[in-house]
């Protein structure tokens, strides 16, 4: 019996020990989080209105209230069992970082105090030295800053033995860049409610003071068995199972979708479920998804700064709950081959400070012709700039993922349904007659259409697809940090509300608001009409479609993000005010440079995997063949054992298939090496692009002859889990 077989023996549900569950989720929401619930119980009235007035206006609060505010946060945590603190904050490796301080000071011989001051609180200083850069600062210049950000609420991290008290920050430079994932969707936001409200004073709206973006990420993922991934060393360098043979069942059936959920899993997701609402994290959705072992959990709709730390959050939570439970959380875009990978559908939307979702349709006709004019606005963006929505989700692990039957192709198209094409098409024509009463009613224009909420299905093959209130950018990948694709959607969708504002204030010089606002609708619906469709995203039929449209379809990463340097983007980023052309080139150097680092690690974790764990195998059932198979000739030979020639054949075919199969794994093995070698010359998209033409496909081939050799190797001689397996034993 095989290290495998022993483990799989092994693999049962754990007994769980008492869990003192809460039993009402609104009793103890937020109860980690310094809200401003926790606030009022703390602090002065002035200095919380002072607060509320810094969120809504931007005006900074005193050092007087910034200390009463450090002092109320400190003794909330240590209350809570805290002893350090930590600026919470996300660099460009995508995940999160901290640096804990202890609350304790000096005071006299041998005498300690908590304090916290509100200098502290605002500004912390870890090195910066080891963070990526992308060349905007020399590696000898260590210093960057964390800066508090005060919209996102500080929370309580805890483990068995300790409690942290984490505060969201922003990093930056010594000399003021970027150096985060946080601080440009702040500014993006910024920008986004300036444009946003500019147009909104065109159509009376002028209550209106702030507007902001909201997002709902569904966050897939798949769990497995921890003993399973200890037996992978791809799973555990890389995230993804880098070979492996398709089970002869995947998800043909479809019979994990929304099916019951097994009761180990179900466990798991309560704890994660009673972490997260302790972390004020709204997760209201969760249900098995199409993939064995595929799961989903969704939010309710926050605020998007909020939304971005939320699900960095939900994502550690997950990690760690399922160790727990004796399980990996997998959050990679595609770990096993042949069955569906993991997304992070981004469901984004707009709304004002007096609670109205700008992208829904409304009860009146001014409500629709200010939802028509957004929602032309969000298709000249997505138009104009599908280039940057395709390069705000480029990665080594989107890259296995797009494409494929889960996920949107790399083409970026928007989906209106047929209820919102109608009425563009319409509009776009000059119709002045009656479409539908179902869709449209009379599109004169003095009378203006109605539009209906969900009138139309959803497109799930849509990358940017219109579901009702809101759009779902459906590309972005499993394991990203969402706060780059809300940065990028903010920036060109406030840049396009821009131009339909100017646009609209420009025919008001000579017509009425409501034949305005018609006409401009009807010109950038005609002019950006073709990232529009409403087809399958999948069929061969889309990508000639596409290419005749000239929309791009970009699957390389490293050439999908080399749209961050070209001029005509910079200068949006530039005259919004979100990144400077210095911190544009840094994040693109990064994210190459990133790729270029995980597609070397993969590579070589699979030489390795080949050299002391598969061609051992393979030698290992090949010596016991030829063994049998010179047993078998000497029974012949010596009394004349009567076998058919043609079985005798097959032992010899069967020992030379294995052997072949060996073979060639080794020789495109060694190609392997010397890629490698060749490739260390290299760097940045040079090197990317000899990964994506030359090692990827290398990688391939490698993996179908050591799929090929699993298929046919003894199951006692393979000690790596299989997929038939690891995907449904559990």
């Amino acid at each position: 019996m095989c290290v495998r077989q022993k483990v799989m023996d092994k693999i049962e549900s754990r007994p769980l020990g008492k869990v003192e569950k809460p039993k009402k989720v609104s009793g103890y929401f937020g109860s980690h989080t310094f809200n401003i619930r926790a606030m009022q119980k703390r602090v002065s009235k002035k200095t919380l209105a002072a607060f509320r007035h810094w969120l809504a206006e931007g005006i900074t609060i005193s050092v007087h209230e910034a200390d009463e505010i450090a002092g109320a946060m400190k003794d909330w945590a240590v209350e809570k069992g805290a002893v350090y603190y930590a600026h919470w904050f996300q660099p460009m490796t995508g995940l999160t970082a901290e640096k804990h301080d202890s609350f304790i000071s000096l005071q006299g011989a041998g005498q300690v105090t908590e304090k916290f001051s509100g200098s502290r609180l605002i500004l912390g200083e870890p090195d910066a030295s080891s963070f990526p850069s992308g060349g905007i600062r020399s590696t000898f210049e260590a210093r960057g800053y964390t800066a508090w950000d005060p919209s996102s609420p500080a929370f309580i991290s805890e483990t068995q033995l300790g409690r942290t008290l984490c505060i969201p920050s922003i990093f930056v430079s010594y000399h003021g860049y970027a150096l985060d994932k946080k601080l440009p969707l702040l500014r993006s936001d910024e920008v986004l409610s300036k444009a946003a409200i500019k147009l909104l004073k065109l159509f009376n709206r002028k209550e209106v003071k702030k507007v902001v973006s909201t997002c709902g990420p569904e966050q897939e993922y798949f769990l497995l068995d921890h003993n399973y991934y200890k037996l992978r060393p791809d799973l555990i360098l890389t995230g993804r199972t880098l070979i492996g043979a398709s089970s002869p069942k995947g998800q043909q059936l479809e019979d994990q979708y929304f099916g019951s959920i097994k009761e180990r899993v179900l466990n798991y997701m309560e704890e994660v479920s009673v972490e997260a609402y302790k972390m004020g994290i709204p997760v209201a959705t969760r249900h098995n998804e199409v993939a064995p072992h595929q799961f989903e959990f969704a939010p309710i709709f926050e605020e998007s700064n909020i939304a971005a730390d939320h699900n960095q959050l939900l994502m550690e939570i997950m990690k760690k709950v399922a160790l727990r439970h004796d399980l990996v959380c997998l959050l990679h875009e595609k770990p096993f081959a042949g069955i569906n990978g993991s997304g992070k559908h981004v469901n984004w939307s707009i709304a004002d400070d007096q609670g109205n979702n700008l992208l829904n349709p409304g009860q009146t006709p001014q409500d629709n012709l200010q939802f028509l004019a957004i929602l032309v606005a969000v298709l000249r963006a997505v138009n104009r700039h599908a280039d940057l929505l395709r390069a705000s989700i480029a990665s080594a692990g989107n890259e296995h993922r797009l494409g494929a039957n889960e996920a949107p192709p790399a083409i970026v198209s928007v989906f209106l349904g047929e209820q919102l094409t109608n009425i563009l098409d319409t509009i776009e024509n000059g119709a002045k007659h009656k479409v539908s009463k179902k869709d449209i009613i009379d599109l004169g224009v003095g009378r203006l259409p109605k539009v209906n909420k969900d009138a139309t299905d959803r497109n799930r093959t849509s990358t940017f697809a219109f579901t009702g209130t809101k759009f779902e950018f459906r590309a972005v990948g499993s394991s990203q940090n969402i706060s780059w694709p809300l940065t990028v959607i903010n920036t060109i969708i406030a840049d396009s509300l821009n131009y339909v504002a100017a646009e609209i204030a420009r025919e008001l010089k000579s017509k009425d608001l409501d034949s305005a606002v018609i006409s401009v609708i009807a010109m950038v619906a005609k002019e950006n009409k073709q990232i529009r469709f409403e087809g399958n995203n999948y069929s061969p039929e889309w990508v000639r479609e596409a290419a005749e449209r000239g929309l791009p379809n970009v699957a390389a990463t490293a050439e999908a993000l080399a749209a961050f340097t070209t001029r005509e983007n910079i200068e949006i980023f530039e005259k919004q005010g979100v990144l400077s052309q210095d911190e544009l080139m840094a994040r693109y150097n990064i994210w190459v440079e990133m790729y270029n680092i995980v597609l070397t690690i993969e590579a070589n974790t699979l030489r390795e995997m080949v050299d002391s764990i598969v061609v051992p195998a393979g030698f290992e059932y090949q010596g016991q063949l030829a063994e049998n198979l010179e047993r078998i000739s000497r029974l012949r030979d010596k009394i004349g054992l009567n076998i058919d020639d043609k079985a005798f054949d097959d032992l010899k075919g069967h020992l030379a298939d294995v052997t072949n199969k060996i073979y060639y794994v080794r020789k495109n093995t060694q190609s392997l090496v010397k890629l490698l070698d060749k490739a260390k010359s290299l760097e940045g998209k040079e090197k990317a692009e000899v990964y994506f033409n030359e090692l990827k496909p290398l990688m391939e081939h490698i993996r179908k002859h050591s799929d090929d050799l699993e298929c046919v190797i003894a199951d006692e001689h393979w000690d790596l889990p299989k997929y038939r397996e690891m995907l449904f034993v559990m």
